[in-house]
């Protein structure tokens, strides 16, 4: 009996402190599963889509926690949970256009760019396939400080990829080419946003998407599905030539 007060008073100390957190935390908690395999549970997600546009203002404690558990999950190698949360951001950053939406993408940003920097080819392909989600979105209101100083030189120094293995090797190129494309159309058409045609990014960009033209005697690889893209077997060497043209075609 006495065991079973202890087991009821623990219990009720738990729900007591699960109680106390503030919703948002709850709300973003809910959306892992128990076995990370399953994946996101889609159901929670609406609950927190919906509390972020009833309440745009906790956007940016959603972004910055949602960042947190991303950056512990990748340090635990847990490749699943950090699916799950930048699934969870990609769905909040398309459903969430209000004013707020500007600390939010300070967040996401964070977490791509951290993607980025891992030697996981998988957080790599994870971070540039949304970035380029991102890059297709039309904000509602201007970021007068936002820079892409790191994606300009993140994804130029990956399309030099000199990594030994071949197939890796044209899957990072592959990706720097996507995500500077991503970084030309999100930026050569807003005036607010940092100025790409500056030298120093012109020095990044086009040398390695020239770099990128050049044929690779192994390459086979060819672009994954992508926002906007509708060629399903277009290699690295003419998605380059795409994007340089795009990029000459908004000068």
């Amino acid at each position: 009996c006495g065991k079973n007060l202890e087991n009821c008073y623990t219990m009720s100390c738990c729900s007591c402190f699960s109680a106390l957190r503030p919703q948002y935390k709850r709300l973003v908690d809910s959306i892992y599963p128990a076995n990370p395999e399953d994946g996101l549970v889609r159901s929670e997600m609406e609950k927190l889509t919906y509390y972020a546009a009833s309440a745009p203002e906790k956007l940016d404690r959603i972004g910055d926690y949602l960042a947190r558990r991303l950056t512990r999950d990748m340090a635990r190698k847990r490749e699943m949970p950090v699916v799950i949360a930048m699934e969870a951001l990609n769905q909040l950053l398309l459903a969430c256009h209000a004013q707020q939406i500007n600390l939010f993408v300070e967040s996401f940003l964070k977490m791509v760019a951290t993607l980025l920097e891992s030697d996981n080819p998988e957080f790599l392909t994870l971070g540039t396939n949304s970035f380029e989600k991102f890059s297709e979105i039309k904000e509602d209101t201007a970021s007068y400080h936002r820079r892409y100083d790191f994606f300009v030189s993140k994804f130029s120094s990956m399309c030099h990829s000199q990594q030994k293995n071949s197939a890796i090797r044209q899957k990072v190129q592959l990706h720097g080419v996507r995500g500077l494309r991503g970084v030309i159309r999100k930026t050569v058409t807003d005036e607010l946003q940092v100025n790409i045609w500056e030298k120093q990014h012109m020095d990044k960009i086009i040398p390695s998407l020239l770099y990128s033209m050049q044929d690779d005697p192994d390459s086979s690889l060819t672009e994954e599905a992508s926002p906007g893209n509708n060629k399903n077997n277009v290699n690295h060497s003419a998605l380059a030539e795409e994007a340089l043209r795009e990029l000459f075609s908004r000068a």
